[in-house]
């Protein structure tokens, strides 16, 4: 069984910085993908950022240049660098990890921008 756990959600003003943290831990086969999505109220769930299975990254549009994924492959954790945060971004943001044609999401962690 794999078990994703995400960290550092929070509320922080327009502009701001807040890093996100997701350790997986568990029976992970290799290879396995991870990477970071959102949900706000009323919408579905959305990628913002992820690894693909040949190590590039993959961001949405309205986070390119503002967000950093990067990955400690030795930890198992998968981060998410958010930089100008915008009251846009507030949303549920869930860790996922892809391996064995299955994936495995974290419970989520709480973003909130005020503006």
């Amino acid at each position: 069984q794999v078990r994703l756990v995400e960290s550092g959600g929070g509320l922080v003003q327009a502009g701001g910085s807040l890093r996100l943290s997701c350790a997986a831990s568990g029976s992970i086969s290799r290879p396995n993908t991870m990477g970071w999505y959102r949900q706000a109220p009323g919408k579905q769930r959305e990628l913002v950022a992820a690894f693909t299975y040949i190590g590039t990254t993959d961001y949405a549009d309205s986070v390119k240049g503002r967000f950093t994924i990067s990955r400690d492959n030795a930890k198992n954790s998968v981060y998410l660098q958010m930089n100008s945060l915008k009251p846009e971004n507030t949303a549920v943001y869930y860790c996922r990890l892809d391996a064995s044609s299955r994936n495995y999401w974290g419970q989520g962690t709480q973003v909130t921008v005020s503006s």
